[in-house]
């Protein structure tokens, strides 16, 4: 059974009421969750050298902006 998603939604999906619906997409969620997908998905706190030069940049330039602003109103 090579059903696509499409498919499956399109053929069963679409048939089901709406509470059904969304019992179904309840199991599903929990499933994947169950299965921890965070392993799959890259949740680090790191930065790296470059974003940190990034952030600093656009700060200095934000600030520069904001600062010669406000004396030109001075």
């Amino acid at each position: 059974m090579s059903n696509s998603a499409q498919e499956i939604y399109s053929q069963v999906v679409c048939n089901l009421s709406p509470t059904e619906r969304l019992r179904l997409a309840t199991l599903i969620l929990n499933e994947l969750v169950e299965q921890n997908l965070s392993m799959i998905i890259d949740q680090s706190d790191a930065w790296t050298e470059q974003d940190q030069l990034d952030l600093a940049s656009f700060s200095l330039e934000y600030a520069t902006s904001i600062f010669s602003e406000s004396e030109e109103t001075v």
